[in-house]
């Protein structure tokens, strides 16, 4: 018998939804949210909305308050195991032993391990403490949070426009634009919740894009990371125009770049820059979700080195052709059917005239 109702269930979505309106705030934290109930109804909400800022447990307690509710003998419904330890804030535990509630609901349990163990201390109280409601819903909110906690490195999404035929621009490199403004702009809302964008040295000469965040109200942009081995980025490219940039190189650069730009030097493996090594080390800094919109070569690089998690295609309504570029150039041909990259499919939806498939490698 499941030790959750509906009412339980009913209480944990609207959590779900709170923690939502985090998705482009709370980097390098995880996205929460929390919902106060008592006698069967909220009587206080709130969500993690920014790094340092109090978490979604505080929000929802000082919700209550401002609404002149009591939270003594409340249920709290929270999207992760509230933290036990002491951050740029205090511990949760803290706050809710305080505030004198009977139950907590938690969706996953905190992999942190400083944070963790909250649990532990809110039943030594006497609080009630169930975990495991809606858990793989909450783990959806948050995969590049897990996965630097768990494996050391971002998630990785890799973002292709391409044509039905799946190229994703004509042989001499020209790509704008294969989908429509719709599309583009579904692109921005992923690019927006990212930490950081990544390309390589061959879009930018090719395309000269900007690779920042427009027409999506968000507060910051993404880290702008650019994988130059010789380091030749051109010091007028528009990447550089405004945010923060990081150029990936394996040697000294050739160009001259603006102060703020940062360098990382990274060792050559077989000609190419140690991705993985990089990865590792964007993961150091806090980084969670890595949106890639490279080109076919570094998205092979990335798929071939087994640091691709997620792939967002959309695919526009024309055929470009064999001499057209495909979506990735890997290391070494496949010789045999069972070694193709096996994806599941997560969605697909209409985006305007194309369609967005939404996709991850099978492991």
């Amino acid at each position: 018998m499941s030790r959750f109702d509906d009412h339980d269930r009913a209480f944990m979505m609207r959590a779900l939804e709170l923690a939502k309106l985090g998705l482009y705030t709370t980097t390098p934290n995880p996205r929460v949210g929390c919902v106060l109930v008592r006698d069967g109804y909220i009587i206080g909400e709130g969500w993690h909305q920014r790094a340092g800022g109090p978490h979604a447990e505080v929000h929802a307690l000082a919700d209550a308050a401002a609404r002149g509710a009591d939270a003594r003998g409340a249920t709290v419904y929270v999207t992760l195991e509230p933290c036990n330890h002491q951050g740029r804030t205090p511990p949760c535990t803290d706050a809710l032993l305080a505030a004198g509630v009977a139950r907590v609901v938690a969706a996953m349990a905190d992999p942190y391990p400083p944070a963790a163990h909250g649990a532990e201390r809110l039943r030594a109280a006497g609080i009630e403490v169930d975990i495991g409601l809606f858990e793989e819903d909450a783990r959806e909110l948050n995969p590049g949070w897990l996965m630097r906690l768990e494996h050391g490195r971002p998630w990785v999404r890799v973002k292709i426009a391409a044509s039905l035929d799946g190229r994703t621009a004509l042989a001499n490199g020209a790509s704008q634009w294969i989908t429509g403004e719709e599309a583009r702009a579904d692109g921005h809302r992923w690019r927006a919740r990212a930490c950081a964008i990544l390309t390589g040295i061959g879009t930018v000469q090719q395309d000269d894009p900007q690779l920042t965040v427009r027409g999506v109200a968000t507060p910051r942009q993404p880290l702008k990371v650019i994988v130059d081995r010789h380091g030749e980025l051109p010091p007028n490219a528009r990447v550089l125009a405004d945010g923060e940039v990081l150029v990936v190189t394996a040697s000294t650069p050739r160009a001259v770049w603006p102060p703020a730009v940062r360098t990382m030097n990274l060792p050559d493996r077989d000609g190419r820059i140690d991705l993985a090594a990089m990865m590792a080390a964007l993961a150091a800094e806090g980084i969670n979700e890595v949106h890639v919109e490279a080109g076919a070569r570094l998205n092979g690089a990335l798929l071939g080195a087994g640091l691709v998690d997620e792939l967002l295609v959309y695919l526009a309504p024309c055929l470009l052709g064999d001499g057209a570029r495909g979506m990735f150039a890997l290391p070494a041909p496949l010789e045999r059917l069972a070694d193709r990259t096996p994806l599941r499919i997560v969605g697909v939806d209409p985006v305007g005239s194309a369609w967005r498939v939404l996709a991850r490698i099978e492991r």
